[in-house]
């Protein structure tokens, strides 16, 4: 209690003072440019994810634009060790996600090589998807793939790097006819989704949709 009175939380984008469980003020939360995608038909994230790789579905959150609170919440996650900011996505998520009766068997997490889980002390994503684990009673494992090398950050990356994504990911274990739904926090260029999504797809007769935070057109 004392400490809510000393250190109130605000919200990231305005500093009103609000809430302890929520990051964003009501009004900088209707500033959020939601997709509305239908995860069951085609959408933008569909398209885009189908010129790299088989895809069975899609969904984006949020658009993800540079001087907007999408761009904020997530920077605020990721680099900022604002990891509930994960939990409060996913909820935002289920408000707006609906499976219907193409409901996949495994929520995977886009991982990250050890080094950087050590120097960042958490993987965003996460919290994102044992809350939806939770939600939509589907397992989760985060330990599916592995990120075989060290790099920076993709934020950090020029274009001709974030396209060299060969042989970055390799599977942990042997998994087969399974509908897996694949996590990341912003769709760029895809070519990060594409690489696990060619491992999951030739280790046995898997399928694959995606599900990102945001999209970043």
């Amino acid at each position: 209690m004392m400490l809510d009175i000393l250190f109130p939380n605000r919200c990231i984008r305005c500093s009103r003072i609000i809430d302890a469980n929520f990051p964003v003020c009501n009004l900088c939360f209707e500033q959020i440019h939601f997709t509305h995608n239908d995860y069951s038909e085609d959408n933008f994230v569909k398209e885009k994810c189908s010129l790299l790789f088989p895809i069975e579905n899609a969904f984006a959150l949020m658009q993800f634009e540079k001087e907007n609170v999408s761009r904020k919440l997530i920077h605020e996650l990721k680099y900022r060790s604002r990891y509930k900011i994960g939990k409060t996505l996913a909820e935002w998520t289920t408000e707006r996600l609906d499976f219907k009766n193409q409901k996949p068997d495994l929520l995977v997490t886009v991982p990250l090589h050890p080094r950087k889980l050590k120097e960042r002390g958490y993987n965003q994503l996460h919290w994102f998807a044992e809350t939806l684990s939770e939600f939509y009673a589907i397992p989760f494992d985060h330990d599916v793939m592995k990120r075989n090398h060290y790099s920076k950050a993709q934020a950090l990356k020029d274009k001709q790097n974030r396209l060299k994504t060969e042989n970055v990911f390799s599977m942990t274990k042997n998994i087969s006819g399974k509908h897996i739904l694949l996590i990341d926090d912003v769709f760029t260029t895809g070519n990060t989704l594409a690489s696990i999504a060619w491992e999951i797809l030739k280790s046995g007769d898997n399928k694959v949709s995606v599900l990102v935070m945001a999209i970043d057109e």
